[in-house]
């Protein structure tokens, strides 16, 4: 009977194969640097099969190792709340990439895979176990663990770092063995340890000196630290409190909280011990908190979709060291996988578990195959294994090209670009399609109106448009209409668990994975020229000042004049256009050109004045020029410009921002436990103390007591630097380091600490998404609600004929009736009509949401780190500038 060899033995035999790999490399390295002295870069070697089918040697113009530029920061995925239809499932994997190869299933690939059947073998284990379910929730309740987002340092693997909800300071993870087999994105259990061990904080910086520390310090024992650890030291409650909107900022950040009571998510069961660690963090800023991890509680999703390389090359040159006269292999040999990304470890791929194709490949010794991009899935990671154990999931193809590197980051961010579900497609109307009659009679008819649309000049899924009337008294009505969405998808059907499943539509430089059948977002609800479509309106009554005096929300009718790009509506604002040219596009309607020229200049004064209003109450923006990218006939990249941000792309963003932060009010009165906000938390104080630091260093005072005196300071100094725009681009680079990212939430988790609500780089208390439903999920639910309580407001004022237009929608909000029994009732059946989600639902999408926006975000950051990759490789760079944030890590900037 064939013996089969454990996970045990195959872990120590990995690593006994890997140390001796090393040496061997780190031999043939000293004999390379005796005999040649290379000048530049060093690219490791790799074979690339040649169009003829034979090994040839490394050419420096192909696009080998690009693996190692897209997936350098990128990949996690968290579980997902939400579960798609059978359909939507069956498709996702195996239509997630553009023509994966077909990976053939091994028959031994089966649940118990790996299951360590050689129990007489005893191997000194390398980790701890892991805790019991029931351990953890018990330790938990006693606040002897905490539960954390576990993350690793994409330069130091060994380093991790673990997020606890509602401490203001991630705990330090130092050590393989500490991690204890946790992978980037898993949630885990994690025990501190003393706090007399705890090092002195990477980059703290004191009051008086804006200097980073060189290192994490050897602990310090300290008359503080004692008395803490006797326990003499109380924990202290910090309550949350409504600060004020002033015009310096609506999110101040004077001092660091002792503890974060209001935070998401907090734990359960241990609110005091949490609050304890934070009182302690606010005593001993200059500690950086250290642990163990004591369990996996939830594995990412990220371990079923690892990227990576098959290192060919050490397994064929252990092949030939053993002298095997076979070329058959056996069950228990096994190949390693090179991550791409570094905060992974190694993996162990036994040869049994490897597809039919990898495997005649390997027993052929072909070393075109350590070009082949695969993706793996861990099965198994054991107390006494140095690496986990993986199968080969997919095969992309050569990593030396842009499609395959393409695909495998779709794959590792879980985007689903397969062809939408016949039943999702079966919901919406055909081609040509005209607003049926009696949905007009239910409507505000806007179609007389001047209204257009202004985008990129290659959008196709056009969600919002503009329009400006004078009213008198030199009053202006602004009129912000939005694609009505919700119109086409209905909560609960097939089309509307599609869109939650995929969430946003991904954008790349050459191509659109949408969130929406193309038949919905480019055609029937897209606000397109010269034809009638269905809007949510806002018309917004201002006055010079930019002050909002009245609004009218509702579903409207409208028909847009013309579809302008920011381009077009710039040469307006800077009176350059020629309308007679071929470039312009086509009038539809009784307008005259006049009318349009006339719209634009008006909201481009409007839009002027609400973005310096803004800015002076508090609110800050970090702007880059964006790069864009120049392809050649063959689809890659060979040059890139700066496209800088135009004053068409303010006027539209000012009107977004507002229609945005009306309906954030609106449904966060309405529906106080589920509306659905987004949310900016304050700068991380360490990372902000560091750019403190780095603007100190350089002669640059900077003043981030709050966000409005950091913008007005980045404004003093990007005028001081304004001959020198490389540098301000790298000063704004680096400012952007210490912010968080903004996320969606429920007002019904953080219903008694409102002050949480408020978004720290907009310096406003209420905001969310409303005007992009066709790419956005998030807005589709925001339309429901508004819906819901417009069709309540006007219940409402029927049953108590009352002649106010709008008492829940309007600027003079009437509390009392929302509060009345009358009221709540009237909300409470529109919000079911309408499909307003409970508060715990509304939770499971704002996180769900909020991870699908991440994974969009590093999609888009992968490939243009590809593209820019294509493009340095091609030509050379003009200049270099190097600047040191922090001690240890230094930036390089190509000019």
């Amino acid at each position: 009977m064939k013996s089969v060899v454990s996970a045990e033995q195959q872990s120590a035999k990995a690593g006994e194969r890997i140390e001796n790999g090393d040496k061997d490399k780190k031999k043939k390295r000293r004999g390379s640097r005796r005999s040649k002295n290379p000048s530049g870069c060093v690219v490791e070697d790799i074979h690339v099969e040649s169009s003829d089918g034979k090994a040839k040697d490394n050419n420096p113009n192909e696009l080998t190792r690009a693996s190692n530029v897209a997936f350098n920061s990128m990949p996690y995925s968290s579980a997902s709340p939400l579960v798609p239809s059978a359909e939507v499932s069956k498709q996702l994997l195996s239509k997630s990439c553009p023509d994966p190869r077909d990976c053939e299933q091994s028959s031994r690939m089966d649940a118990d895979l790996f299951q360590q059947v050689d129990e007489c073998v005893s191997l000194r284990n390398i980790f701890s176990s892991h805790w019991s379910l029931d351990a953890v929730n018990e330790a938990l309740e006693k606040g002897e663990v905490y539960k954390a987002l576990f993350r690793v340092n994409a330069h130091n693997r060994s380093e991790a770092y673990c997020k606890i909800d509602g401490v203001p300071t991630d705990i330090l993870i130092n050590g393989i063995a500490g991690q204890n087999r946790a992978v980037e994105g898993d949630m885990v259990a994690v025990k501190l340890d003393p706090l007399s061990l705890w090092p002195k904080m990477k980059g703290f910086v004191t009051e008086n000196v804006a200097k980073p520390e060189e290192t994490n310090s050897p602990p310090e024992k300290d008359e503080r630290v004692s008395h803490l650890e006797r326990g003499e030291i109380d924990a202290q409650q910090n309550k949350c409190s409504v600060i004020g909107q002033g015009a310096e900022n609506c999110v101040s950040r004077n001092s660091v909280p002792l503890l974060d009571s209001c935070s998401l998510g907090e734990q359960k069961g241990n609110g005091t011990a949490v609050e304890k660690l934070c009182v302690i963090l606010s005593s001993f800023p200059n500690k950086r908190p250290t642990g163990q991890v004591v369990a996996v509680v939830e594995k990412s999703l990220v371990r079923d979709s690892i990227v990576g390389l098959l290192d060919v090359k050490r397994w064929i040159h252990y092949k030939e060291a053993n002298a095997r006269t076979s070329k058959s292999l056996s069950d228990d040999d096994y190949i390693q996988l090179m991550p791409a990304d570094p905060r992974f470890t190694k993996l162990i791929v036994p040869f049994h578990a490897l597809p039919g194709g990898i495997r005649a490949r390997l027993e052929s010794m072909d070393p075109t195959l350590e070009a082949e991009l695969v993706a793996a899935q861990i099965v198994d990671w054991s107390e006494g294994s140095q690496f986990p154990l993986a199968q080969i999931t997919h095969m992309f193809g050569r990593g030396s090209e842009l499609e395959p590197q393409i695909s495998a980051i779709l794959y590792q961010n879980s985007v689903c670009d397969s062809e939408f579900s016949h039943d999702s497609l079966a919901s919406l109307p055909r081609a040509p399609w005209e607003v049926p009659e009696e949905e007009v009679q239910r409507r505000k008819d806007l179609r007389d109106l001047c209204v257009f649309t202004i985008d990129p000049s290659t959008a196709t899924d056009l969600d919002d448009a503009l329009s400006v009337q004078s009213l008198p008294g030199g009053f202006l009505r602004v009129g912000v209409h939005i694609a009505d969405v919700s119109y086409f998808v209905l909560p609960d059907t097939a089309l509307d668990t599609e869109a939650q499943f995929r969430s946003t539509s991904v954008y790349m430089l050459r191509r659109k994975i949408p969130m929406l059948p193309p038949s919905l977002s480019d055609n029937v609800g897209s606000l397109n020229p010269g034809v009638d479509r269905l809007a949510f309106s806002i018309f917004l009554d201002l006055n010079r000042e930019g002050v909002v005096t009245d609004r009218w929300i509702g579903r409207t009718v409208i028909k847009s004049c013309c579809k302008l790009s920011y381009d077009h509506a710039q040469d307006i604002i800077d009176e350059k256009h020629d309308v007679a040219a071929n470039s312009w596009p086509a009038l539809h309607g009784p307008f005259e050109w006049s009318d349009v020229v006339r719209s634009i200049k008006q909201l481009s004064e409007i839009s002027t004045n609400l973005r310096q209003k803004r800015f002076r109450n508090g609110a800050l923006q970090l702007e880059n020029s964006k790069p864009s990218f120049l392809f050649d006939e063959h689809g890659v990249p060979y040059d890139f410009v700066l496209y800088p941000t135009k004053a068409s792309n303010h006027l539209v963003e000012e009107f977004m921002l507002l229609a945005n932060m009306t309906a954030a009010e609106v449904i966060s009165r309405a529906y106080p436990d589920s509306a659905l906000l987004r949310r900016h938390p304050e700068p991380n104080l360490r990372k902000l103390k560091e750019f403190e630091g780095f603007c100190a260093k350089h002669g640059m005072e900077l003043d981030s007591s709050s966000s409005g005196r950091f913008h007005e300071s980045l404004e003093k100094i990007t005028e001081t630097l304004k001959d020198d725009a490389v540098f301000v681009d790298i000063l704004n680079n680096y400012a952007m380091k210490p912010m968080q990212s903004a996320s969606y939430f429920c007002t019904g988790n953080l219903k008694d600490c409102v002050a949480e609500w408020g978004h720290y780089a907009l310096a406003v208390p209420l905001y969310t998404h409303f005007t992009s439903p066709l790419r956005r999920y998030p807005d589709i639910v925001v339309h429901r609600a508004v819906a819901a309580a417009l069709e309540a407001e006007e219940c409402f004022l029927k049953q108590k004929q009352i002649s106010v237009r709008s008492c829940f929608t309007g600027v003079h909000f009437d509390k009392d009736a929302v509060e009345s029994m009358e009221g709540k009732e009237a909300l409470s059946v529109a919000g079911l009509k309408h499909g307003v989600p409970s508060t715990e639902r509304v939770s499971e999408i704002a996180a769900y949401c909020n991870e699908r926006k991440l994974a969009s975000r590093r999609v888009k950051d992968a490939c243009d780190k590809l593209y820019t990759w294509c493009v340095l490789k091609r030509k050379k760079a003009s200049s270099i500038r190097n600047f040191c944030i922090i001690s240890k890590a230094s930036y390089v900037y190509v000019c």
